[in-house]
């Protein structure tokens, strides 16, 4: 996922440079893949948030989660709240039975490879496994749908068991993946197109939004929502085969969720410009959640 520029997210008091972790440099720790890191939980002192990757919300509980550069936060009773080990989670993506899965790189204190490759957690973010490929991928695109896992490392590859992987070609390099909840159809936001597969990635075929998307969601398997390179949102009600162009600039979007509500509206959260923001029309109106 993207990074966001300027100000920093800060949750509590400002945690001294020690803090934050070697992320995007050259940490030289190597674990096998099974190799966990676990929380300190309430003991860890608070920390700046400078840079979110991803925005999701918490299947069981509804809550929203930051997966940044200082590992995984949590909102909880409109706090952030440190959610276990600090890990550059470079991007971050939750499966329907609320597995949560990952890739970056480690922080100082934990024992997981450098790049950390897949890896998953089942106990809400607390505490990560490596799953595959721990000291080879750092990806920076990853979804999960249908029981597979797709990721984008330099190249395109998926797996089925969390371990054995199958590299695919793509017409371009996806800047982000998002994959419908029951079909796994894939969309790829690339640079020369948005692109879509219904075969795990074996095959493309480009799509034609009203503007070139930079980011993708989507909200059930036929709803999808793009941000766009003007700083808009685009929906779908038809998998991406019509759009609607919403007018309403919210600014260019770091990181985007989509869901339906329970009351089966559009729920699009983003990462706009150090904020989070969640929108129910389109971005005609915006309610800013964390900044």
């Amino acid at each position: 996922m993207r990074r966001l520029p300027g100000r920093v997210l800060v949750v509590g008091s400002i945690l001294a440079a020690l803090a934050t972790l070697s992320a995007c440099a050259d940490a030289d720790v190597r674990n096998p893949a099974g190799a966990a890191a676990s929380t300190r939980g309430s003991t860890q002192p608070p920390i700046a948030i400078t840079h979110i990757h991803g925005v999701a919300r918490d299947p069981r509980s509804g809550e929203l989660l930051l997966a940044t550069h200082q590992g995984l936060f949590r909102q909880v009773d409109g706090e952030l709240r440190q959610n276990g080990p600090v890990i550059d989670l470079m991007s971050f993506a939750v499966g329907a039975d609320g597995t949560f899965f990952a890739s970056g790189h480690p922080g100082l204190s934990t024992d997981l490879p450098q790049p950390v490759g897949l890896i998953t957690s089942n106990d809400g973010g607390a505490s990560w496994r490596v799953a595959s490929r721990g000291g080879q991928s750092d990806f920076h695109a990853l979804t999960v749908a249908a029981g597979t896992v797709t990721g984008f490392d330099g190249a395109l590859r998926s797996t089925s068991d969390n371990s054995t992987w199958t590299q695919h070609a793509i017409p371009s390099p996806p800047r982000d993946l998002a994959a419908a909840p029951r079909t796994g159809t894939l969309l790829a936001p690339t640079s020369s197109g948005l692109l879509t597969s219904t075969d795990d990635g074996k095959t493309w075929t480009e799509l034609a939004p009203p503007e070139l998307a930079v980011l993708a969601a989507w909200a059930d398997d036929t709803t999808a929502v793009i941000a766009t390179t003007n700083g808009r949102l685009a929906t779908s009600t038809d998998a991406g085969h019509t759009w609607t162009l919403h007018p309403q600039t919210i600014g260019m979007a770091e990181a985007l969720h989509a869901q339906r509500t329970a009351d089966r509206q559009v729920e699009v959260l983003a990462v706009v410009d150090d904020k989070v923001i969640r929108t129910l029309d389109g971005g005609a109106t915006t309610q800013i959640l964390a900044e």
